[in-house]
């Protein structure tokens, strides 16, 4: 395996810690533990109780019949805990796909999703989501990707970073062209939870038997610290990637997974707080789009919390994403980590104060026309002051 370089990642590694306002991540805001004891009661005593033996391969089975209660059919045989989604993507792409298969991805898409079936060396057909088209999935396109050598086809609805989204009708027109051929379905549902005008998709597993189903508490549930995910598929798919997580992570923490259970034990009440907090927040991030029109131009997210703008003054929108970090201590992620130059990463999942902030800032930087002269910017330490 040659895996490319992760831009994202990089990124994120440069500024996400010594940011002062983050209006570039995905995720809503964190919880506490003392948040998440207090929402659902976890006791001290509950804690202690926790004993530090090795956990099962697949993960603690009181936390995968959660799981399965919630996203399948209640079969915990058909679930395997992970390390966050992003183990779930490595162990199933390994353990289903080798160098040569086709594979159809979205772009943009969670960078992740394509590179980890790039570095196997697999042939990617890319299903691209087009600007000047609102980023609305054509299915049709997708279809005519999809043929009798396609091994896999992976998507994420709602859609990182874009906040796309598609109908029921469409997703199963999606799951009818991978079943057609016997193609596998890879669908990650990280931002399945919260949805804008339309119910969240229900996973493909009930319908399409080689569909994967992938999740995550990082995103919708504001626990990314935790590194909880899940992969729900066929056993003989789960045994496949057992096999490789032998030789790496071997499994989770008991005390990871009982804090995990009891939040998706009681995942409406946590989502309740979140989803009204996005609504405020999307509200606030429409309001300023519509002052900076000719600026900004953007597509309001049917799912998610992130939306991805364009920057049609700013001539290297890279640069000025280094310049927000670095001056104003504004975390902003340019679409160059997508693969899609001229756009940004907008996240407004987090609190409306930095939002509003963030916001604020990104404004300043906007109708100063600093830099609608290309790369005359020279970079300075980040400061604790504001924009």
């Amino acid at each position: 395996m040659n895996f490319p370089p992760a831009p994202l990642e990089d990124w994120m590694r440069q500024y996400y810690f010594s940011a002062r306002i983050d209006i570039g991540s995905s995720g809503v805001e964190n919880f506490s533990l003392g948040e998440l004891r207090a929402l659902f009661g976890i006791t001290q005593d509950e804690l202690d109780e926790v004993v530090f033996r090795d956990s099962l391969t697949l993960g603690d089975e009181g936390l995968r019949k959660a799981i399965a209660r919630r996203w399948h059919d209640g079969d915990p045989e058909s679930v395997m805990v992970t390390h966050g989604s992003s183990e779930a993507i490595y162990l199933i792409m390994n353990a289903l796909l080798r160098s040569g298969d086709e594979v159809v991805v979205l772009d943009p898409s969670y960078p992740q999703l394509n590179s980890t079936a790039f570095g196997i060396g697999c042939n990617l057909k890319r299903w691209r989501l087009q600007a000047e088209e609102n980023f609305v999935p054509d299915i049709a396109a997708a279809r005519k990707l999809i043929g009798s050598r396609t091994r896999m086809v992976v998507v994420n609805f709602p859609h990182n970073p874009t906040g796309a989204s598609i109908s029921v009708s469409e997703q199963t027109a999606l799951i009818n062209a991978a079943a057609e051929v016997g193609a596998y379905l890879f669908w990650d549902a990280a931002f399945a939870d919260i949805t804008y005008n339309h119910s969240p998709l229900s996973p493909p597993g009930l319908q399409y038997k080689r569909s994967i189903s992938i999740g995550t508490l990082s995103k919708s549930y504001g626990l990314p610290g935790l590194r909880v995910g899940w992969c729900i598929a066929a056993p003989d798919v789960l045994a496949k990637a057992v096999q490789l997580r032998d030789y790496v992570t071997l499994h989770l923490s008991p005390l990871v997974e009982l804090i995990a259970r009891r939040t998706i034990e009681g995942a409406d009440e946590l989502l309740s707080i979140r989803r009204q907090q996005a609504l405020t927040n999307l509200e606030i991030l429409s309001a300023w789009a519509n002052d900076h029109q000719g600026l900004v131009k953007w597509v309001p997210p049917q799912g998610g919390v992130c939306a991805f703008p364009g920057l049609p003054r700013v001539p290297d929108v890279e640069v000025f994403c280094h310049h927000l970090a670095q001056t104003d201590g504004v975390l902003l992620v340019p679409g160059t980590c997508f693969n899609y130059p001229g756009h940004v990463r907008l996240g407004f999942g987090g609190a409306t104060s930095q939002l509003t902030e963030g916001l604020a800032c990104l404004s300043n930087s906007l109708k100063s026309g600093k830099f609608r002269t290309g790369r005359e910017v020279t970079y300075r330490t980040l400061t604790s002051e504001g924009c």
